[in-house]
């Protein structure tokens, strides 16, 4: 069974907290061009039942398309 963004995201920071940092993560954004966002690990603040927090907001984890940490795929979509 493939598991969600949300376990590897959740792994990655009580597991490995600092592959965290280095995680890169490509989210779903209508609003710009190309469709898709960045953000790095580092910007994640906290990971709560059904959303992801930054310093800006909260994202739904439905909306993340990919996670990369030190160059390998770790969920896509």
């Amino acid at each position: 069974m493939p598991r969600t963004a949300r376990e590897i995201l959740n792994e990655l920071r009580w597991r490995q907290p600092s592959r965290l940092a280095d995680t890169v993560v490509v989210y779903r954004d209508r609003t710009r061009p190309g469709g898709n966002r960045t953000i790095r690990g580092s910007e994640i603040e906290e990971l709560e039942r059904r959303y992801f927090a930054t310093r800006t907001g909260r994202l739904p984890y439905y909306k993340i398309e990919k996670i990369e940490c030190g160059g390998e795929t770790l969920f896509e979509r």
